[in-house]
């Protein structure tokens, strides 16, 4: 299956070719990746939403149903999900159980001691898609979007989408439109962009002009060609800030990341 590899260890041996977790049978690593390939088997019978766990779905379920079991006892919040309420508790009594290991720093939220190690190791998680800047944590991130948005004089009525050009609002627009004016002349096929077009063609004829220079892979598209580059380089810089988890591919990060705040595809 898709995703899944033996290997010979006896504890665990079945092994993710995604990340480096082992589970100790096969329907454990099945569902593990979920985590990856997005797969969302539990459906929601009152919207459209689905999970890839159970125990999501319910936590889901709970909002519909107003149904919030999990009480503080000391200022009568509530929540419908027991950690969230294990973790607030420690607002009240200055628990504070994770430790950094290179300096006296604790803090009571996993979250937040994982984006306090990163001033230590570095890792910077939060890319920019206009630019090369790297945060170590969204708040980094979002204040150094602001200054390209200062640049950006053109601004989208529909969604505060904002742009230095002109011709890139327009480009925008077409979402909102649903104006497709790039045609495929072999199948009906249409894209609101011409670059959504030239790679739509590339399945026509097989081309596959990204190539690796590590080995004889070739893509049609260079977000493949990255994806395959970091199993190369066991590169993971898309970092979960809630539990850690890390991948390759950013996707599998947006996708990973409704687990925690239950928002519908």
């Amino acid at each position: 299956t898709d995703g899944l590899a033996m290997k010979g260890t006896a504890d665990k041996p079945f092994a993710c070719t995604e990340c480096d977790y082992r589970a100790t049978t096969s329907t454990k690593l099945s569902i593990h990746t979920r985590r990856h390939t997005g797969e969302k088997p539990y459906k929601c019978d009152q919207c459209d939403y689905s999970a890839a766990h159970k125990h999501s779905l319910n936590i889901h379920l709970a909002n519909h149903a107003g149904n919030k079991p999990f009480m503080c006892g000391q200022c009568g919040y509530s929540t419908n999900n027991r950690s969230r309420l294990a973790e607030h508790i420690r607002s009240h009594t200055g628990v504070k159980p994770y430790k950094c290991d290179y300096c006296d720093y604790s803090t009571a939220q996993k979250s937040h001691l994982t984006e306090h190690m990163r001033r230590h190791t570095g890792e910077k998680p939060y890319k920019c898609d206009q630019c090369d800047y790297s945060g170590a944590s969204k708040s980094n991130l979002d204040q150094h979007m602001a200054k390209h948005a200062e640049d950006k004089r053109y601004m989208c009525g529909e969604c505060g989408f904002r742009t230095t050009a002109k011709s890139s609002l327009k480009v925008h627009m077409r979402r909102h439109t649903g104006m497709k004016p790039y045609k495929c002349d072999q199948c009906d096929y249409s894209a609101a962009q011409k670059s959504n077009l030239d790679r739509h063609k590339a399945k026509h004829t097989g081309e596959k002009p990204y190539k690796c220079d590590r080995c004889d892979y070739s893509a049609a598209h260079k977000t493949a060609l990255d994806r395959h580059k970091a199993r190369h380089t066991g590169e993971k810089p898309y970092v979960c800030v809630e539990c850690g988890f890390k991948t390759a591919n950013r996707s599998y990060l947006t996708v990973h990341m409704r687990k925690h705040t239950g928002e519908k595809p």
